[in-house]
């Protein structure tokens, strides 16, 4: 996702997790090389640097093994970490409840409070793939996101729909202030054609 110019030396760290199956390393891989890889189940992590513009820091994501005998060891990965990517499985309706309790307890953690959140919702291009929107209300975002600064996403791993404009939105909350944030997340939704009301139901978080 870079452009040209001159590296910044600044770097800072991105945790990505998600369950098992929601397609973390396939979209970094897309997006880092613009490959479709055929993955197995990450075992440890995957760590890739990606580009920004020059006035940003570069982003070393650190992609977490989201199997279950894993995630006690995400915790280990949360110091220091300046934004969180969490990836979800749209498609996957039944595991949405397990994905929603790995999240809140992950967000819970006392090192990772206030930092910017950007929820992928991957495999927007299966059909039947639940809407932004429904992601929003099915994992309680709204409130278990109050006083962060937080976006939600939609992407597609296969295609590479989405998956630069995620982490655009995570390196522009990890700049701006919080209050700055939601206003900027108002008039984006606003010009998508949301209303105020699904707006203020789904993605404004504090409001």
């Amino acid at each position: 996702m870079g452009v040209n110019g001159s590296k910044s030396q600044r770097q800072a760290q991105v945790l990505m997790l998600g369950l098992d199956g929601s397609g973390k390393t396939t979209l970094l891989y897309k997006l880092k090389y613009n490959e479709s890889v055929v993955t197995v189940p990450t075992v440890g992590f995957n760590v890739e640097t990606l580009e920004t513009d020059r006035r940003s820091p570069e982003l070393t994501v650190w992609d977490v093994g989201g199997q279950r005998k894993m995630r006690p060891h995400w915790r280990y990965h949360y110091s220091d970490t300046a934004g969180l990517v969490f990836v979800v499985d749209s498609w996957d309706e039944e595991r949405l409840n397990e994905a929603r309790k790995e999240l809140h307890r992950a967000l819970k953690y006392e090192s990772l409070k206030g930092v910017p959140l950007v929820i992928l919702a991957n495999k927007q291009d299966l059909p039947g793939a639940l809407s932004p929107e429904a992601l929003c209300l099915k994992l309680d975002l709204r409130r278990v996101c109050e006083g962060r600064a937080w976006f939600i996403q939609p992407c597609s791993a296969t295609t590479g729909m989405g998956l630069e404009e995620g982490f655009r939105r995570m390196v522009y909350m990890m700049k701006t202030p919080l209050r700055q944030t939601q206003e900027a997340i108002k008039v984006k939704m606003r010009s998508k054609g949301f209303s105020f009301t699904a707006m203020k139901q789904t993605l404004l978080c504090g409001s």
